[in-house]
Formats: C-alpha cells, sequence, structure tokens
C-alpha cells in the first residue's frame, strides 16, 4: 500500500508534538515579558537635557536640590528618588515699557529692550529660592 500517511502519528516524521509546543511559547512569553521589563526599567532610568537647556536635580535622599548643574546630553537617575528639573538657558528679549515726560511736558512712551539668560552657575540656588 503506497497511500500517503494521514498523520504524523502513522508516521516518524518530523513534527513537534503539543508539549514541546508549549514549551517553546511558555520560554518565548518569559523572554518578552522579561525584555518589556528590562526596557520599561531602562527607560525609566534615562533622560535627555536638549541643547538650551540645563537641568537641575532634586533628590530626596541627599536633602533637595543637588548643588550640580546638569549639562545638555543623556543622563542617568535614579528613578523613585531622583527627579531632573529642566531650564530654559537661552538668550530671552524683554521688553519693558515707560512713559516719562519731556522739558516741555510732553509725555513720550519709551521701551527698553533688554536681552537676558540666567547665570548657569547659579540655577541650583536661582530654583531654590524662587
Amino acid at each position: 500500500d503506497h497511500r500517503p500517511p494521514q498523520s504524523c502519528t502513522e508516521t516518524k516524521c518530523c513534527c513537534i508534538d503539543r508539549k514541546t509546543m508549549d514549551k517553546v511559547l511558555g520560554r518565548l512569553s518569559a523572554g518578552a515579558g522579561a525584555l518589556a521589563v528590562g526596557a520599561f526599567t531602562v527607560n525609566s532610568c534615562l533622560f535627555n537635557v536638549d541643547g538650551g537647556e540645563r537641568a537641575v536635580m532634586f533628590d530626596t535622599l541627599r536633602g533637595g536640590i543637588l548643588p550640580d548643574v546638569i549639562n545638555q546630553g543623556t543622563h542617568f537617575i535614579i528613578p523613585v528618588i531622583q527627579r531632573p528639573i529642566i531650564m530654559d538657558v537661552r538668550t530671552r528679549p524683554r521688553e519693558i515699557p515707560s512713559v516719562t515726560g519731556t522739558k516741555d511736558l510732553q509725555m513720550v512712551n519709551i521701551k527698553l529692550r533688554v536681552l537676558w539668560r540666567p547665570v548657569i552657575e547659579k540655577l541650583p540656588r536661582l530654583y531654590r529660592e524662587l
């Protein structure tokens, strides 16, 4: 009789049984879960400081704002204990209007334009006191 076999149980072919498939899928799902937890942990331990910004670090164990200023780039933190406070340090204009009088008693409107930016070394003190 030269009929093809009807199922894998009739011959010794390369079929995977249900137990082996359950083991493989169980290991695959455990590996995917561990990878997801690891990726979430690494992602919560990193933060970015963009160009034109600086950060000061709030640390609950060391008593508040740390004296160091963090420059731009990617940095590590301890997620529950540390929290970065990102501040903009780019130069910004501010217009200050003023009304003043002249010698012949006319009122004149004057606008003074001031370019300002915070001093980077003093950012922790600035954040603490304001």
